[in-house]
Formats: structure tokens, C-alpha cells, sequence
């Protein structure tokens, strides 16, 4: 479901066909140079000491093979339990792409083209005859974001159903024109969903697992929305620098074929390797995921169907972070390099899956970063809501209802009392902007008197209310 954007251990003479196809359940693998590993080692520590994550599940792809994968920390911190790479950990809007691929196996049997309108599905739908399935994969719609938040809002702990999120949020007036803008929407996928299973004639999660999952020897990949109860780590959420939390999960229906899965690292690194060698799709197909879609200004966005698309040293990135409750992952491939990283974590709204990964590129090969986008009067709302917070409290006419929820006495009593002794706040700086879910998003670089950096993500309606204001440590 929500963005903000990839074990188990296989044995030694095990063949290079099994590992990317079929995951053994065992220990963890290395086959790394025993400095390089130390050093991956080093820098997931660094991460982890620096976020407090509680644990994290990583893998490794390189030169086509699985090379890397262990697990760190707690999975679940009371009564203790230390993390193992067989575990699952949700992925949530990792799934997209699968969900990409079981649309792409219906078009491969001439069942239908992603160019086709979705009024020939969902003629109900606000605009259906001008917005395509292409539009829906690629976030340019005009369908509102019907889960832009990184905490979980009231509604979502109420039971629901695909079809009742795409009948109350595709049936309002679009954001923008169809193919003219990019901003990333859950609702999309809902929607892509219900179509594959109105074309294939099968409920969602059966179409995807015996033409997409069992097809790439995902054996241990889990359905989030039926067999939560199969998860290991417990979900995790911190009010400001506090304590962790067990983090409210969301209800039964809203884990669908935008947020829907949960597996082990393993399996999303078997994943990742079908994606380099094209096992499972045509080329076409491929090509078209891993494509940047083209506005109808000419421009390009940096979204393909289901996957980011950038550019790495000349070479292509498709890479996707993922989010539920109590749950964050990343995922990043370079196919021309046969190479990958995948990360998952146990906590909502931290930074560490995509920190980690960052962390383990530049270990194994050059990275870089945007530069930042920085807005005088944002900076300045954030530093005065982040002195309210110190003190424990704020002014709830500047936030909305659900943001005013989530800020609870428990909320106010924990930010007061991990960010008050931070002392003054030297510096609020943003950096990064974009839109989504018809809002604003916003992220800062803060730093306190005390020299301790944390990370602020926010999220402002149109008429300048705060619908997100969430403090991580940096990482």
C-alpha cells in the first residue's frame, strides 16, 4: 500500500537454477569476499544503530546469484525474538510489480491491452472512458491516493473491501487530466486488481500466485490480507524519537493487489533475478514496466508500470520502497549488472530499509543522491510545530482530523519527552517535495542544539493543513 518506495540461506552446492527459482528453507548465505561482507556488515549496523530500527532482513543479487542474505536485531522485541532470514516481512508497495506482471500475463494470452479504457471494466468510474490501464500503472490517472499516510489512520482499522476504496475514491473528481501529470495513487492498483480478476475470471490472489508467484518458485510468499497471522516480526511504530511501539495494523481489506504480500527476503530476491533474466515475460513486457512513462507534454516521469525507473553510472535502476503498518522495505535492481538489494524492516515511517540500501550500493559500487529543494516558509511552520512538540503540545487547528487523532496524549507525552531534551532547534531544512494523494509531501533534515539529527516527513493538504508530521531519527 503505502510508499515513502528488497532470506534464506540456500546450500553450498546447490544449483544456480534453484537459487533463483526455488528458495530452500536453511540457513543464512554469503558467498561475498570476507571484507566486502564485514563492511556490509559494518553499514547495516551503522543504520540500524543510527535509526534504532528493530530488525532488518537484507539480500544481496550479484553477478546473476544470490550472494548475500542475513538478518539483524529483534523481530519482535517483547517477549524477545531475534530476527532470521526466513521470516516474513511485509513489502506492501513492492507488490505493484507483481501485480504489473499478472496484468502483463493476461496481455501476453490476448485477453486484453494495457491501452484499453477502464470504462470497459468499471464504466462507473469518474472519467473511465478517457483513463487507461496504461494510466493505472504508471500513477497518471487522476485518481486520488487513497493511503498517502505513513501512520494508520482510523479508517483503516475499520473493515473493508477493494471494491468499496476503488467506489469511494474513483468516483471523485480526477486530480488532473488523464496522462498529464505523474502522482503516485494506491487506488490505481486497487483497481488494476479488480480488472485482473473481472478478465481472468479468478479472485486476485489466485491469479497471481499460479501465473506470477509459483511460475518464479515463490514458495514462501504469503497473502497479507488472508494470512496475517503467519507473520513473525511484530510491526513496530515511534511517537517522535520515543519508544517503539507495536504499530496498529490495518483491517482486513485494505491489503490488496496494491500492498498485498509478505515473504521472506529470499523470495523477493528469486524475484529480482527472474526480472534480470526475463524468465517469466516476454521482452516486450519487460520493456514496457521498466519504461519511464511519457506525459502528453513529452515529458517523462520517473515511474514505468509498477517500478521506478532511473539511472545509475549509464545504467538502468528499477527499484520500489514499500510500506504498511508497522512494516517499510526497499527493493533496487540494476539488470545490465545482475545485481540487487533488497531490504526489510519491522517499523513504519523509518528511514532505515531505504538507508540501508543507499548505504550498501555505495559498499559495492558508486552512488549519488538529489540535491535538496528547500522552501523558506515550510521550514518555518516545521520549526514551529517541532518547538510546540518539544514542550508536548500543539495547535490543532493547524492539522486535520486524522492528523489530530494521531497525535494522541500518548503521542504528545512521547515526542515532548524524546525531542525536549534535544535542546533549541538549529536547523530545519527540506529536502525533497512532490505531490501525492492530492496533497503535498515534504521532507526536512533537522538538526537540534544537542547535535542530534533526525528526519521529518510531512504531508500538507491543499488548503495548508497538516495531514502527516512524523520525526525519525536520520539516518
Amino acid at each position: 500500500m503505502r510508499i515513502t518506495t528488497s532470506g534464506l540461506m540456500f546450500l553450498a552446492l546447490a544449483a544456480t537454477a534453484l537459487l533463483a527459482r526455488a528458495p530452500v528453507l536453511a540457513q543464512q548465505v554469503n558467498t561475498l569476499p570476507a571484507d566486502v561482507a564485514a563492511k556490509v556488515d559494518g553499514v547495516i549496523a551503522d543504520v540500524m544503530n543510527k535509526t534504532q530500527v528493530p530488525s532488518a532482513s537484507v539480500g544481496i543479487v550479484k553477478d546473476g546469484r544470490i550472494a548475500y542474505v542475513r538478518a539483524f536485531g529483534k523481530a519482535r522485541l517483547s517477549p524477545p525474538l531475534p530476527a532470521s532470514p526466513e521470516m516474513h516481512y511485509a513489502i506492501g508497495s513492492i507488490s505493484k510489480q507483481f501485480t504489473v506482471a499478472a496484468v502483463m500475463v493476461l496481455v501476453q494470452d490476448g485477453k486484453l491491452s494495457i491501452d484499453d479504457p477502464v470504462s470497459n471494466w468499471f464504466p462507473e468510474l469518474t472519467r473511465a472512458k478517457e483513463v487507461t490501464l496504461r494510466n493505472l500503472m504508471s500513477h497518471t490517472s487522476g485518481y486520488e491516493d487513497y493511503a498517502p499516510q505513513d501512520y494508520t489512520i482510523p479508517a483503516w482499522t475499520k473493515p473493508t473491501t477493494a471494491q468499496a476504496i476503488v467506489h469511494g475514491w474513483a468516483t471523485k473528481p480526477l486530480d488532473f487530466d488523464p496522462g498529464t501529470q505523474y502522482q503516485y495513487s494506491n487506488t490505481n492498483f486497487n483497481i488494476v486488481g479488480l480488472i485482473v480478476e473481472k478478465v481472468s475470471g479468478q479472485p486476485f490472489w489466485s491469479f497471481l500466485k499460479a501465473h506470477v508467484l509459483d511460475p518464479v518458485g515463490l514458495l514462501h510468499t504469503i497473502d497479507l490480507d488472508t494470512e496475517h497471522d503467519r507473520l513473525e516480526p511484530t510491526g513496530y511504530f515511534r511517537y517522535g524519537l520515543g519508544p517503539l511501539r507495536p504499530a496498529i495494523m490495518e483491517a482486513p481489506g485494505w491489503y490488496f493487489a496494491d500492498g498485498e504480500m509478505a515473504m521472506p527476503v529470499s523470495d523477493l530476491l528469486a524475484w529480482d533475478v527472474s526480472v534480470m533474466d526475463e524468465s517469466l515475460l516476454q521482452h516486450s513486457s519487460y520493456a514496457a514496466m521498466e519504461t519511464p512513462t511519457k506525459l502528453k507534454n513529452g515529458k517523462e516521469s520517473s515511474y514505468g508500470l509498477g517500478l521506478s525507473v532511473g539511472d545509475a553510472n549509464g545504467h538502468r535502476v528499477v527499484s520500489h520502497t514499500g510500506e504498511v503498518g508497522g512494516f517499510v522495505a526497499s527493493n533496487e535492481v540494476i539488470p545490465d549488472e545482475k545485481f540487487a538489494v533488497a531490504v526489510l524492516t519491522n517499523q513504519e515511517a523509518s528511514p532505515a530499509a531505504s538507508a540501508m540500501s543507499r548505504a550498501i550500493v555505495a559498499v559495492l559500487r558508486p552512488t549519488s543522491s538529489a540535491a535538496p529543494d528547500d522552501t523558506a516558509a515550510a521550514e518555518a511552520l516545521a520549526r514551529r510545530v517541532l518547538a510546540s512538540l518539544q514542550k508536548g503540545t500543539i495547535d490543532r487547528s493547524l492539522f486535520t482530523a486524522n492528523a489530530n487523532v494521531y497525535f494522541d496524549q500518548q503521542g504528545l507525552s512521547d515526542f515532548a519527552s524524546s525531542l525536549g531534551p534535544l535542546g533549541d532547534i538549529r536547523s530545519v531544512k527540506q529536502t525533497s517535495t512532490s505531490l501525492r494523494g492530492g496533497m503535498r509531501y515534504r521532507a526536512f533534515a533537522v538538526e537540534f542544539a544537542t547535535g542530534t539529527h533526525v528526519t521529518l516527513s510531512t504531508y500538507f493538504t491543499n488548503d495548508g493543513k497538516l495531514e502527516q508530521f512524523l520525526v525519525a531519527p536520520a539516518s
